[in-house]
Order: C-alpha cells, then structure tokens, then sequence
C-alpha cells in the first residue's frame, strides 16, 4: 500500500496537510493564519472568576477570552486545606537532575521563591475527598494551565492543570509522577520493554513520562534522545514560570507542519511532499533532529501544476462538505450536523446483490462503516454522534457491524468511544472534540437562512406584509407606505393580494407601494411609513423600518 504526505503551503494564508494511501484521502489537516489555535499551548493564568453552581473557574489567561477550568481538570496537587496555594507542583531540579532541598522535585508555580513556612505535599498526595472548587482557588489566584480544547461559537477554550507536552516518542506529564506506555500498544511483551527502557533511563523523580505510540519498537537511545530534549524544554518553561507573572504566554506548540509530522508520522509512509522551499527547508532541519532516519523521505515538489492538483484531491476536498456521501459499490450516508450531536443516515439507494435481504443490509451497512469513520477524521467531527444503519435482525450481523466500526475508528487519533447497537437499529458514539469541525472552520452561517437550510416561501413573506399593513393602516397619521421585498415576493403581492392591498389603501386612506428586487434575500423585508409631511411615522411593534 502506498502511503504519501502532502504539505500545501503555496498560499501564506493557509496550510493543508494531506494524508494519501493509494492515491485516496485519508486524513485532511487545514491551518488558517487568521485563525487563532490555542489548544496546546501553556499559560500562567489568573482567576477571574469562581462558579460554585457548576464547580468550575474562569481564567483569564492573557489572550483576551476567558477560558472555563473545570474542576474534573484541576490536579489533586492543588488541593490544600484552607485555599489554594501552587507551591506544590515546579519542578525544582538543578541541571543534572539531583532534587534541591529534600523536595519532590515540584516546586512553586507562581514565580514566588521560597518556603512559607507549610509543610509540602509530595506529587502523590491524592486526597480522599475532592473538595469543593471555592476550597481550592480563590479570585486573583495564578495557576498553570493547558489549552486542551478550542472555545467553539461563544464558549471560550477548555483549559486543564494537568499539563503534557509532546515529544516524537514520550510525553512529559509533570503531575503523573511515574512511567506508562500508551494503550494503544497492545503487545505486552512490546509493554513490557518500553517500560524497563525508560526506568533504565532514569527520568527525575517527580515528573511522568508516557511512551506514545510511535514509540513502539524504539531503542532505548531513540527513547533516550527523546527524553533529554523533553526535559531541556520543561526547564526552560518552568523558568519562564518563575520569573514572568500572569497572565502570561509559557510555552506555545509547533507549527502545524512540524506539529503534524511529530505526530502522525510513521514509518510506512512512504514519501512526504512540499511544495515551497522554505518550509520544506524547516522540515529537513526537524527531521534531521528528530527523525534522522525519515530525512530521504523528504521531497520538494516543483511541479508546474498545483500539487493537490495533482493528486486530484480538490475535488475529494470539496466533496467533504456535501451533505450526502456516495458509497463506491451504490447507497449513501448522510450527515447532518447540529449544535449538539452528529446524526448519520445510511440510505440503501441503488444498492443491490443477489444475497438475501439480510445479507444485502449486512454488506452495505460495512461499507457506510469504513466511509463513516473516514469521513469523521476528514471533516473532524466531534462530540455525540448517532449512526442509523440499515436494519438488522441477526444478532451476528450486528456484532460484526459493531466490530468493523470500532476496528475502522482505531486509527483516529481522537478518543473516541462506540456503544452497542441499540432496540431502534442505531449505534451511538462519542469522538473528542478538540477544535470546530472543518466546516465551521470554512463556513458561515448563511445571512438568508441564519444557518437553517431554509427560508420563507413567497406567500409566507407575502402574508407577513399584509400583516404589517393591517397595522400601518390602524395609524392616524400614516398616508404613504413603502415596501421593499424580493422580487418574487413583490410579484406575489401585486398578482395575488392586489384586492387586499386595495382594501387597506381604502381603509387607511393611504398609498401602499412595493419594491421588489433581485437583491434582497428571500426574507428581506423593509417598511417605511410616512405622514403628510414625511415625516417618518414608528409602528408599535417596530422600529420604523422592520427589515429582516
């Protein structure tokens, strides 16, 4: 199976990053410039705010949106007896790893040097209780938090205490206190050694460290060289900690090109493509210093035509968005997406075999599986999303259904979390929701609709303005009416209402006049009441001119 890369970055605004095995996308990663990615980043934060209703903090944490700190999110090494205090979690070693002062290798998060005379927790203290969130900050409170989810619509971004920070095979996890291995690597033998590599390694007491999954198969020097450029960071944060007050920038991830080779990058891909220079030179110097091995796999693309072009990916790209997904072998899924969940629909279409109906419902409902779990990564779906299959009456059809999508979803990234097929024929799942989805990245709501998919017929329209009318004529004062409406819904009013607006005029003692233009969106509608001496005259229930 051939396996590519592909980095657009032809146009500075934006940066797309394919994944292409046998010439089909699989993964689409899109970065905006004018659009702000937090999530990774590190902070030194100040409460601003307590909400003991919902037990969560609002942080300001110097990017001009407060973000929501739950307390599910707030390490146990924050909690003290009689308030907050954050002198229990900096890492406090000297350069050759040796612990200052008898303590656990935390020290102060708020950049105050010093005891004050309170006896220190170690990292492992784990009270038995959590106590309430007012017990444990308090207003102007400085903590050190991670940006672990975007804010998405009015919501600001979700930020969390327990700090990671990715390198190529581990991940530093100050509050952890020990060694893990991801469990995505299943081979217990393969588990076994990781974690005797890296407490041979001998990491700081105090700080964890977890083996990713890129990382099975690694020596221990690989491991070795990932864990000595993890450390050499966490001190320069954690003196950035010390000496900056907040809020304050600590530490901000990589760009998304080196970002996204650090993580998704393996060793089946076969080559990576970039198509300008000077980010194809950044890549080589990451490469080299990281994954000296993956370096031949680097290429610069010098193509005449564009490099997606090429591949044929624009027209994938833009099938992304459609609401209705074909399937290769005839059938499609349809996906609507809401505020709240994902909803998609297997519709058998043109499906057809020569296998009973059953059996026909079994083989097509795989194939909305497989397009279903591709088209989550692609569009970056999250949240709650209900699939409604095709209907089945054997339990085994159902259990092997169950297994494909699980099996398809094991190479996303996001967390994600199936449940079995329920009475009505629908399997629900959960999928980390880390950032908007990809269409919120791309679209607006539509200023017509609001973001409905719908908008007023002409005679709803129609039927609106005969109801204004009726209260313009109840004015004393009013003796000339304009009104400015689509086109079409001007047609219906002086073709079908005509002996209504007449009856208005008559009774209103005044003149009605409709202006309809291509222009105006289908539920435009603007109203202009005038007296004698023109003088604008205000309806009771609007504001003079009502448009919408």
């Amino acid at each position: 199976m051939k396996k590519e890369m592909l980095i657009n970055t032809s146009q500075a605004e934006e940066v797309r990053i394919a994944m292409v095995e046998n010439n089909r996308l699989e993964e689409l990663y899109i970065e905006r410039a004018s659009q702000d990615n937090y999530v990774g980043n590190i902070y030194k934060g100040k409460v601003v705010n307590l909400e003991p209703s919902i037990q969560a903090a609002f942080v300001d944490f110097g990017v001009g949106r407060n973000g929501f700190l739950h307390i599910s999110d707030i390490e146990p090494s924050y909690y003290r007896q009689g308030g907050y205090d954050p002198a229990d979690y900096i890492n406090d070693d000297d350069d050759n790893g040796h612990r200052r002062n008898g303590r656990s290798g935390n020290g102060r998060r708020d950049g105050r040097g010093g005891g004050n005379g309170r006896r220190q927790r170690p990292p492992s203290y784990r009270p038995r209780v959590k106590p309430p969130i007012q017990d444990i900050l308090q207003r102007g409170d400085e903590v050190l938090v991670q940006v672990i989810k975007e804010g998405i619509g009015t919501k600001g971004p979700t930020l969390s205490t327990y700090i990671s920070i990715p390198g190529r095979y581990l991940v530093l996890m100050p509050a952890l206190g020990r060694v893990g291995v991801s469990r995505k690597i299943e081979d217990l033998d393969e588990r076994r050694k990781l974690r005797e590599y890296l407490n041979e390694l001998n990491p700081p007491k105090g700080i964890g460290f977890i083996v990713r999954t890129a990382g099975a198969g690694r020596s221990k020097k690989e491991l070795s060289r990932d864990l000595g450029y993890l450390l050499r960071l966490w001190k320069v944060i954690v003196r950035r900690i010390r000496k900056m007050p907040g809020p304050v920038d600590i530490y901000e991830e990589s760009d998304m090109i080196i970002r996204t080779m650090r993580d998704i990058l393996t060793l089946d891909v076969d080559s990576i493509w970039i198509d300008r220079k000077e980010a194809f030179e950044s890549a080589k110097e990451f490469l080299k210093l990281v994954m000296p091995r993956q370096v031949n796999k680097l290429k610069l693309y010098e193509g005449k035509d564009p490099l997606f072009h090429k591949y044929k990916l624009e027209e994938e790209i833009a099938n992304i968005h459609r609401r209705e997904v074909k399937l290769p072998d005839g059938g499609s899924i349809v996906i609507d997406q809401t505020e709240a969940l994902v909803a998609i629909d297997v519709n058998s279409g043109n499906f057809r075999t020569d296998d009973t109906a059953e059996e026909n419902a079994y083989r097509l409902n795989l194939a909305a599986a497989r397009e279903i779990s591709r088209q989550l990564r692609l569009r970056d779906l999250g949240g709650v999303i209900v699939n409604d299959f095709i209907d089945m009456r054997r339990e085994k059809h159902r259990r092997g259904l169950e297994r494909c999508l699980r099996d398809q979803m094991r190479r996303d990234r996001a967390r994600t979390k199936i449940l079995r097929t329920s009475p009505f024929g629908l399997i629900e799942m959960t999928r980390q929701r880390v950032r908007p989805s990809l269409k919120r990245s791309v679209y607006d709501d539509c200023p017509c609709c609001s973001g409905r998919g719908v908008v007023k017929t002409p005679e709803s329209m129609s039927l609106e303005v005969i109801r204004m009318l009726m209260l313009a004529s109840q004015q004393p004062n009013c003796r000339r009416v304009t009104i400015r409406v689509n086109d079409q819904v001007a047609a219906f009013l002086n073709n079908e209402k005509r002996k209504e607006l007449a009856e208005l005029e008559d009774e209103g003692n005044m003149s009605v006049q409709i202006l309809g233009s291509e222009s105006h969106f289908p539920e435009y509608l603007e109203l202009d009441c005038r007296d004698d001496n023109e003088n604008q005259i205000h309806l009771p229930l609007s504001s003079g001119k009502a448009k919408k």
